[in-house]
């Protein structure tokens, strides 16, 4: 008798639907080769977004100061991530505090903006400081920006007159300056999108 109670309540809760909540985290698994891979990718990008970034800057102000900088910033980053955005891949850059109207993050991004400050906040390494998803077709992941010292000239709270009116200029929405040496200046945001189901 207790065998077939035990095999009814095997039938019953075999046959109960899949709630929401275990469907989503089902769509996000990811074998781990794959999530392995396409994470390595995705630091490769931004290794090679974060080197010519910086070489095309300290070029331009070396050679014109830091209007030239914010110029040279203004047309390049966006030129390297759409040269990045190969294969499949989207490369991007966001922030809480955003430079350029057309990098407001979405709503992931923006509640992973947020985790990684509450990491951050926790005393993670800055290596740490990043997050994946599996979800409808895509992978994602976003990996904060710590902000350096070249960074403070543009985007610190002490800015000169030439940096706040080049600003003015290029960017007459600017919200991200006041970051102190060592802040998350924003993350970069990658995402590959799948042909196939997960």
């Amino acid at each position: 008798m207790k065998k077939l109670i035990i095999a009814l309540a095997v039938l019953v809760l075999g046959s109960l639907p899949v709630s929401a909540e275990t469907t989503v985290q089902r769509t996000e698994l990811q074998p781990a080769e794959t999530q392995s891979a396409d994470v390595d990718e995705a630091k490769k990008r931004i290794q090679v977004f974060s080197k010519t970034l910086k070489s095309k800057l300290k070029a331009a102000i070396s050679e014109g100061g830091l209007s030239k900088g914010i110029s040279v910033c203004k047309t390049q980053a966006p030129k390297i991530a759409a040269d990045l955005s190969t294969d499949g891949w989207h490369v991007s850059r966001t922030s809480l505090k955003t430079r350029n109207p057309l990098n407001v993050p979405d709503e992931w991004e923006l509640e992973t903006l947020k985790y990684l400050e509450s990491e951050k906040a926790l005393g993670s390494d800055f290596k740490a400081l990043n997050k994946t998803q599996y979800k409808n077709n895509k992978f994602r992941y976003m990996q904060a920006i710590p902000t350096g010292g070249l960074c403070l000239s543009c985007h610190g709270k002490n800015l000169s007159d030439e940096v706040k009116t080049a600003l003015g200029t290029h960017y007459p929405s600017d919200q991200a300056t006041g970051f102190k040496l060592g802040d998350i200046r924003g993350a970069f945001s990658l995402e590959k999108e799948y042909l196939e189901s997960l």
